[in-house]
């Protein structure tokens, strides 16, 4: 065959108008291709209004105790701006300081309502009294079996929330019943005093015009707050408030830490109540009920403070010192005995309110 068939078969085998294709490129390796970092994360600067508003929402209470300790300033300057006026608000309130960080305890970590906080602190304040002038005992021996007996209550409480799984409001109302109700039959329904002077030492010792009661309060605080903001031990106390089962899924002995916050909330209340005992020289059994209120009051008015949204020591103390500041005023005003319960349910009302939207928004 010549050249010019063999170029009349080509074109008779290749239709007119169609090229041969081209070969179809082959994607690159993902090894070939040059490696590229990741974008840099860019964290948005918090603007003036954003660092106003934070500021605002962590000391806007903190104003508003300065505020109103003008008006009474303003109002009765005789009567208010005087040093035994804040040496009482700050003094005093001692029993308060200790109930509260009780409830922090089960608060943090989840179980809101242990209402039996008050009544463990009172059977422990009518234990000690009733030991030592009814029966004869040595003070410090009963002090100690008032603590112990704090302890073992917090551990009944936490062996049924915890282990036996009962609701946590029934376990606490039952066990609050049930001590106040033991606490009146052990006083005969009576004030219990007659403890020595030299005990009384350990809470009355004066240090700056205020009792030493006063700064184990501020200690008690102190090492709260520590605890829950650089231990490892209150990181998880936190995770388990924040969620039981991922904290459960990631290691964290859930049900040890909310059996010890029980245990740890009757403690506080048994050494509490042992100062508290100290300070009055005895205790009257049918004064539990009144701590109930302001120390649920104290408690969710300090996640409005310093850490707005969370259950903190410290904004709980200040809570305390805001509200004993507004009932003293009101009454140093000349308002009657009704207007104190009347100020801690409505500061309780706003301070849940408050609590709520806070931590909704944190979420």
């Amino acid at each position: 065959m010549d050249a010019a068939q063999q170029h009349k078969q080509d074109i008779v085998e290749s239709p007119p108008g169609q090229e041969e294709p081209e070969p179809t490129p082959q994607p690159a390796l993902q090894a070939d291709l040059p490696e590229q970092a990741p974008p840099p994360v860019r964290r948005p600067v918090p603007g003036l209004a954003s660092r106003i508003r934070n500021v605002s929402a962590r000391y806007a209470v903190i104003a508003v105790w300065a505020a109103m300790i003008a008006v009474y300033a303003a109002a009765e300057p005789g009567l208010f701006m005087r040093t035994p006026t804040f040496q009482t608000i700050f003094s005093s309130q001692q029993p308060l300081v200790f109930l509260t960080m009780a409830l922090l305890c089960t608060i943090c970590v989840g179980e809101f309502v242990d209402l039996s906080v008050p009544a463990v602190f009172s059977f422990s304040a009518t234990l000690l009294p009733v030991l030592v002038v009814d029966h004869g005992w040595a003070v410090w021996p009963a002090a100690a079996v008032a603590v112990l007996a704090g302890v073992a209550i917090g551990a009944v409480n936490g062996v049924l929330v915890v282990v036996a799984e009962v609701n946590t409001i029934v376990v606490t109302l039952g066990m609050s019943t049930l001590l106040g109700g033991i606490s009146l039959w052990m006083s005969h329904l009576n004030s219990v005093s007659g403890l020595s002077a030299g005990f009384g030492r350990i809470a009355l010792y004066e240090v700056g015009g205020l009792p030493v009661s006063f700064y184990y309060g501020l200690v008690l605080v102190a090492g709260f707050a520590y605890l829950l903001a650089f231990s490892p031990l209150g990181r998880h106390i936190r995770f388990v408030g924040a969620s039981r089962e991922v904290s459960r899924l990631s290691g964290v002995k859930v049900d040890r830490i909310r059996f010890g916050s029980f245990v740890a909330a009757g403690l506080l209340c048994g050494v509490g109540a042992v100062i508290a005992v100290a300070a009055l020289g005895g205790y009257n059994p049918t004064t539990a009920d009144s701590y109930l209120l302001p120390t649920f009051a104290a408690v969710f008015l300090g996640t409005a403070i310093i850490e707005p949204g969370t259950f903190n020591p410290i904004g709980t103390l200040i809570g305390i010192y805001f509200l004993e500041t507004g009932i003293l005023g009101l009454q140093l005003l000349g308002l009657q005995a009704w207007v104190s319960p009347v100020f801690y349910g409505g500061v309780l009302v706003v301070a849940v309110t408050l609590s709520t939207l806070l931590r909704r928004r944190r979420s």
